[in-house]
C-alpha cells in the first residue's frame, strides 16, 4: 500500500450465498466503501467436512436457523469459472481479489489468476502441507491465528519459511462472532511482530470500527472485516458483517488515524516552522539600553516572537557590552554584544 497504509480487506467469504450476481454487487459496494481488496473462500466442502449429520445453528433475518453444515457450505462453493468471474469483477471495480483455498488445487487456481495474496484460515493453521504449498507458490501469504497456541503458530511460520515463502503476514484473530471487547487482545499485534519478525494484521470480528483503528495504531499492516451488502440477507455471517455504511466509516477512521500517526522522526514538521518563529520566545531588552552597557540578568526578558537569541542561550549575554543602543522590547542578537 502507498505510504505504508494498512490494506483494508472486505471479507465477503460466503455471504454471496452462491449467487454470482450478488457477489458482484458486494464487490462493487465494497469498492465504493473504500476497500482496497475483497476476499472470498474457494474451498471444497469435502476437504474439511465428511459427517453430513452435523448441523449449525445461526442467526439469519431475525430468526434462528438450523441446517446441515454440509448443505450450508456446499451451496457457497466456488468453481474455477466463478473465480475468473470474481477476479474480473474486482478488476472492473478497482479492488484487489484474493481468496482462501482448502487444497493445493485451489492454491494453483488462484496462482493462475495472478492473485496478490493467499489466505489460510484459522481452522487450517495446522494444515502444514497446504501452507508449504502456499509458500512454494511465491505468492505473499496470510496466516490467520485464531484458536491457535503459540507453538502452533511457530510450526506454521517455520513450515512457510522452510519452504522458501517470500512474504508472510500473521493475522491476530479471535474466532468469536462477534468478538466481545475483552477477548480482542490487540496487544498480540506487536507481540507477534516481535516474536516472528513478520508483518502482522488484524482479522476484525468486532462490531464497529474502533478495534480496527486501535490495531493500526499498534502496527497492523492489514485489516480484514466481514462484509455484506445487506445484513438482512439470508446466511450465517450476514448479521455480524459490516454493511457499506459501517465499512465506509471504518475506512475513514483508519485513514484519518494514519494521517495523525505521521512520521516517527523527531523534530519540526514543515507546518510548524512558521509557527515556531511566531510562538516561541526570545531574549529581549526589558528597557532601553545604551551602547557599551554591560548586560545583566535584570536587563533581559523572554518575549515573543522568536526573532532573537533563544531563552536557553540567555547566559551568553550576561556580562557582555552592547555594540549599539537597544530599545525596550527589541530582541537581542549575538552580533549586538562584544
Amino acid at each position: 500500500m502507498k505510504n505504508n497504509s494498512a490494506l483494508l480487506i472486505a471479507e465477503i467469504g460466503i455471504n454471496h450465498n452462491g449467487d454470482m450476481d450478488l457477489a458482484r454487487l458486494m464487490i462493487e459496494k465494497a469498492a465504493e466503501a473504500g476497500a482496497d481488496a475483497v476476499k472470498f473462500q474457494n474451498y471444497l466442502t469435502d476437504d474439511f467436512l465428511s459427517d453430513h449429520s452435523l448441523t449449525y445453528t445461526y442467526r439469519s433475518q431475525g430468526d434462528q436457523v438450523t441446517e446441515s453444515q454440509y448443505t450450508m457450505f456446499k451451496r457457497c462453493e466456488l468453481s474455477e469459472k466463478n473465480l475468473v468471474f470474481l477476479k474480473e469483477s474486482c478488476d472492473q471495480a478497482g479492488v484487489l481479489f484474493f481468496s482462501t483455498p482448502s487444497n493445493t488445487e485451489g492454491v494453483d487456481e488462484l496462482s493462475r489468476l495472478g492473485v496478490p495474496y493467499l489466505k489460510n484460515g484459522s481452522d487450517y493453521l495446522g494444515h502444514l502441507p497446504l501452507i508449504r504449498h502456499m509458500a512454494r507458490s511465491g505468492i505473499p501469504t496470510i496466516l490467520s491465528t485464531g484458536m491457535a497456541l503459540e507453538s502452533e503458530i511457530a510450526e506454521a511460520v517455520t513450515a512457510f519459511k522452510d519452504s522458501e515463502g517470500k512474504e508472510l503476514t500473521l493475522m491476530v484473530c479471535t474466532s468469536l462472532y462477534p468478538t466481545p471487547k475483552e477477548h480482542v487482545n490487540l496487544r498480540r499485534i506487536p507481540s507477534l511482530a516481535k516474536k516472528f519478525r513478520c508483518n502482522v494484521g488484524f482479522s476484525d470480528h468486532t462490531n464497529g470500527w474502533e478495534a480496527a483503528v486501535a490495531a493500526v495504531c499498534l502496527g497492523a499492516t492489514m485489516i480484514e472485516k466481514h462484509f455484506t451488502s445487506d445484513r438482512n440477507l439470508p446466511g450465517p455471517d450476514q448479521w455480524f458483517s459490516s454493511d457499506p455504511s459501517e465499512f465506509s466509516e471504518l475506512v475513514r477512521r483508519v485513514r484519518d488515524v494514519e494521517l495523525m500517526m505521521g512520521s516517527p522522526e523527531l523534530g519540526l514538521t514543515a507546518a510548524e516552522s512558521s509557527a515556531r518563529e511566531e510562538y516561541r520566545l526570545s531574549c529581549v531588552a526589558i528597557r532601553d539600553l545604551q551602547h557599551n552597557h554591560v548586560v545583566t540578568e535584570r536587563d533581559v526578558a523572554f518575549r515573543r516572537p522568536a526573532a532573537g537569541i533563544p531563552p536557553s542561550q540567555a547566559e551568553r549575554l550576561i556580562g557582555r557590552k552592547l555594540r549599539r543602543d537597544i530599545c525596550k522590547g527589541e530582541p537581542f542578537k549575538m552580533d549586538d554584544v562584544l
